[in-house]
């Protein structure tokens, strides 16, 4: 088991060592700050949406996006939902400590008739919370407590406790605020707890909305059913690498966040038979192209259930349905019907789409790793897409408008 490892490190770092010099400043453009809207319209799917397919830039509405549509397209929503991550308790001196939980590092245990779970945060204010502090909130049903185990950066570990039978998730819906990105500059109120969520959100675990999503109603997808198009839906649980800056100076030495996704065999079965995937949002088209690597690896002997951040760019490509068919055998000899793992992949310029033939997304901050994905499927023309939008007053960002991007 050590040899296989060590021969996927070597691997990989052949990979990068191979990979061209990724300039993160050949992917700057000026985005003013008007152009950021820190409220939804009032309604979802009178966003504007552009149009770029075959190398050509329109612009309509998005309640009209099935009109523009491939014929038959299988559109592919990523159905997680964003849980109320963002919790403040006070010091004894008055001062705020805020808490972005980000994921569980452990299983929810019962302790002398406390719930206890350990969760890995980013901490606000750290200084102001000292070694071996409990901080407390107390309300008229239960008692929840914190206390910081392990400090730096993302890195912070933070053991919560708290009485009564209420899951963690269910002491956030309680005690917790929706996660607004920083770039809105405000705290969430009532209205995002239902505009920072898509209409079809189903299974808690993200920290960030899935944004392209934001725009679809139920009105909207059932056009796209009487259009013909298809839909299915996987899980990939949004975190904070989404807004995490390139910092590098070279794009190849960022490092990617891992994100946990669930894909079902039905999904999978489909996915065979369909050959117009269109991907809901960047979160979507990563779940995909990592399903595909994923058969790709247990084809290659690795069964480990992360997919690495350059497996893009590796040399031994099988088919891909010889991959999904993998997968599918994998499930049936494990008596499953859904594949759970972690992802880092990262999608740039000189990547090989092995699933996707488009996407519908948001407008992205400029040097991120949205950007960089967006030039990976569209080429060079990611810019004229992008100086389209700025010179049409297309909003960006989370509550910004939406592009369906066909090469």
């Amino acid at each position: 088991m050590q040899s296989l490892f060590l021969c996927i490190v070597n691997l990989f770092s052949k990979i990068v060592s191979a990979l061209p010099f990724i300039n993160p400043l050949d992917f700057k453009f000026e985005l003013p700050a008007e152009k950021i809207p820190d409220r939804p319209l009032p309604e979802r799917d009178l966003s504007r949406l552009l149009l770029y397919r075959k190398g050509e830039i329109e612009q309509s509405v998005f309640r009209n996006l099935s009109d523009f549509l491939p014929a038959r397209s299988f559109l592919v929503f990523n159905n997680s939902k964003v849980i109320p991550a963002r919790l403040y308790f006070r010091t004894e001196n008055g001062a705020t400590i805020e808490l972005l939980c980000l994921q569980p590092t452990d299983s929810e245990t019962t302790v002398e008739g406390l719930t206890v779970q350990t969760w890995r945060c980013i901490v606000g204010n750290l200084k102001r919370w000292k070694e071996g502090v409990e901080l407390m909130i107390t309300t008229k049903n239960f008692h929840f407590s914190a206390t910081i185990t392990r400090r730096g950066g993302e890195e912070n570990e933070v053991k919560f406790s708290w009485t009564g039978k209420l899951s963690f998730l269910e002491v956030l819906e309680k005690l917790g605020h929706i996660p607004l990105p920083p770039y809105m500059h405000r705290d969430a109120d009532e209205m995002d707890t239902e505009r920072y969520q898509t209409v079809y959100a189903s299974v808690s675990g993200s920290v960030a909305a899935p944004t392209a999503g934001l725009h679809f109603t139920d009105n909207v997808i059932e056009s796209l059913a009487k259009a013909g198009h298809e839909k299915a839906y996987v899980t990939l649980h949004v975190g904070t690498g989404t807004f995490k800056p390139i910092k590098t100076e070279n794009v190849l030495e960022h490092k990617m966040h891992k994100e946990f996704f669930e894909v079902h065999k039905e999904l999978i079965e489909k996915l065979l038979e369909r050959d117009t995937v269109i991907p809901v949002g960047t979160t979507s088209m990563r779940t995909l192209e990592s399903v595909f690597h994923l058969g790709n690896q247990f084809l290659n002997g690795n069964e480990q259930m992360f997919v690495e951040q350059w497996v893009g760019f590796e040399p031994r490509i099988h088919s891909k349905k010889e991959c999904l068919n993998a997968l599918l055998n994998w499930m049936q000899k494990h008596s499953t019907d859904k594949i759970v793992a972690e992802t880092g992949i990262m999608i740039v310029p000189g990547y090989s789409f092995q699933i996707c033939q488009g996407i519908i997304t948001n407008f992205h901050q400029p040097e991120s790793t949205l950007i960089l994905l967006v030039a990976a499927l569209v080429g060079e023309n990611w810019r004229k897409i992008y100086d389209y939008a700025l010179l049409n007053e297309f909003r960006f960002l989370s509550y910004g408008d939406s592009s369906l991007l066909i090469p």
